[in-house]
C-alpha cells in the first residue's frame, strides 16, 4: 500500500523467504502501474493492482498488509488490516499522532496480529551486537545519547489551487485527513512538511536516530520534553521546521535530536547516533559502530551492512514460526511518541512535563489538545 517506498517494500519481500505479492495498491494509477510491473519481475505470477487498499482486506488468502501510504494513512490502515485478520509491515513514523500510536497497539492485541513497525535497524546484526557491548558496560554508565540528521532539501515553494491530475485518486488520498482542496505543491512528498498531514523531519527522519537513542539508554517516556528552532531558510508553505533541536530528559539520562534539513553541515560529520558514558562513548552511524575512550583514542570499530530484508524477513518468521518481533508495534511506538511530544512542544513553544510510566502530557491544555485529531465523517479508526 503505496508504491514510492513501497517499491522498496516489494524487493524486500521478494528476497525473503517463501512470499508472493499478491497486490500492489496506489490512489495513483502511474505509481501502481509501476509497482505491478516491478513486482511481476520477481515472480511467476503478477500481481494484482487496486487503488483501494480495503479490496486486498477483503481476501482471505492475504497474510500481510504492508503500509508505505503517508503517514496519517499508518494508523488508519493498521487498524483495518487487524481487524480483517492481517498482519502488518507499518512504515515509520507508524501513526500520525499519540492517540493513534495507543489504538494501533490495542487493534494489535485485540486481534492477535503480529505488527511490525520500519525502524529496521532493530534488525541489523551489527545494530544489535553493538547495543549489546554498550548495554554490558563497555563504556560504564551510559548517561546522554544525541543523533544527528542534516540535509540540503530546497524550497518547496507556493502551491496554488489546482484541477486534480486525472491519474489520482485526491479523495482516497486524503481518507481520513479533514479534506483540503488540491494544491499543485503537496504530492507526492511535501505533505510531510504540512501539519495537516505530517510531522516534519523529526517526525520523518528523526524516528530512526531516537529509536536508536532509546534503545541504547533503555528508558522508555521522558518526564520532560522540549523543542527550539524553525523554518529559517526559505518563504514558502512549509509549516514545520527546518531546523532545531529537540531535547529529552529522563532523570538520570538525557536525549537530544539535533536536525539540519536544508544545509548539510558537511564539515560536521557526526554520527547518526553517539552515547556518552562515564568511561567513553560509542558513535553508531549507518549499521557500523565505533568505540572510544573518555580521551576519544579509538578502541574498537564494528562493520556492517544496512538493508530492510533482515526487517522483513523477521516479520515473516514472526508470523511462521512465532520468534519474537525486532520492532513490535508496541516498542515502534514508544520512539515514535518521542517524535510527536517533540513536535507538541514546538507548536505549544513550551517545555511539556510528561507522566514517565505512560508518556501522557501533564498539566498542559494546549499541549493535550494535539494528543489526538479530528477525522473525515467515516474515516475515524475504531478498535
Amino acid at each position: 500500500m503505496g508504491l514510492n517506498r513501497g517499491s522498496a517494500h516489494i524487493r524486500s519481500f521478494q528476497k525473503a523467504t517463501n512470499v508472493e505479492i499478491a497486490y500492489v495498491c496506489d490512489v495513483d494509477k502511474n505509481r501502481a502501474a509501476e509497482g505491478a510491473a516491478l513486482a511481476s519481475k520477481g515472480q511467476e505470477k503478477a500481481p494484482k493492482v487496486v487503488g483501494d487498499f480495503r479490496r486486498i482486506l477483503e481476501d482471505s488468502s492475504v497474510d500481510i498488509l504492508s503500509i508505505a501510504a503517508p503517514n496519517f494513512w499508518h494508523a488508519p490502515a493498521t487498524i483495518l488490516a487487524c481487524e480483517a485478520g492481517k498482519h502488518v509491515y507499518v512504515e515509520k513514523p507508524g501513526s500520525y499522532n499519540p492517540q493513534e500510536g495507543e489504538w494501533m497497539v490495542e487493534a494489535a492485541r485485540k486481534h492477535d496480529r503480529r505488527v511490525q513497525q520500519g525502524t529496521q535497524r532493530r534488525s541489523y546484526t551489527s545494530m544489535i551486537d553493538g547495543m549489546a557491548k554498550l548495554r554490558n558496560g563497555v563504556i560504564g554508565k551510559v548517561l546522554y545519547a544525541r543523533t544527528w540528521y542534516q540535509n540540503s532539501r530546497d524550497s518547496i515553494g507556493h502551491g496554488k489551487a489546482a484541477p486534480v491530475p486525472d491519474f489520482l485518486d485526491y479523495d482516497l488520498w486524503q481518507g481520513p485527513v479533514p479534506e483540503s482542496p488540491y494544491k499543485d505543491n503537496l504530492v507526492h512528498y511535501n505533505w510531510h512538511w504540512h501539519w495537516n498531514y505530517g510531522g516534519g523531519e523529526l517526525i520523518n527522519n528523526g524516528v530512526h536516530a531516537l529509536d536508536v537513542a532509546r534503545w541504547g539508554l533503555g528508558v522508555d517516556y521522558p518526564t520532560r520534553v522540549s523543542y527550539q528552532g524553525a523554518r529559517y531558510h526559505f518563504d514558502d508553505d512549509q509549516e514545520t521546521p527546518d531546523t532545531g533541536t529537540a531535547q529529552f530528559d529522563f532523570g538520570d539520562v538525557g536525549a537530544s535530536w539535533d536536525g539540519s534539513s536544508c544545509h548539510k553541515r558537511s564539515e560536521e560529520n557526526l554520527a547518526f547516533c553517539t552515547f556518552y558514558g562515564e568511561g567513553g562513548s560509542v558513535a553508531f552511524d549507518t549499521a557500523g559502530y565505533v568505540i572510544y575512550d573518555s580521551k576519544g583514542k579509538v578502541l574498537e570499530k564494528g562493520e556492517g551492512t544496512s538493508g530492510d530484508v533482515p526487517h522483513f524477513q523477521n516479520l515473516c518468521d514472526a508470523i511462521r514460526d512465532g520468534v519474537p518481533l525486532n520492532q513490535e508495534i508496541a516498542e515502534g511506538q514508544k520512539s515514535t511518541l518521542w517524535c510527536h511530544l517533540g513536535n507538541i512542544a514546538y507548536r505549544t513553544q513550551s517545555v511539556l512535563d510528561i507522566d514517565s510510566n505512560t508518556g501522557h502530557i501533564l498539566n498542559n491544555p494546549d499541549a493535550q489538545k494535539l494528543w489526538k485529531r479530528n477525522y473525515r465523517k467515516g474515516w475515524r479508526p475504531k478498535v
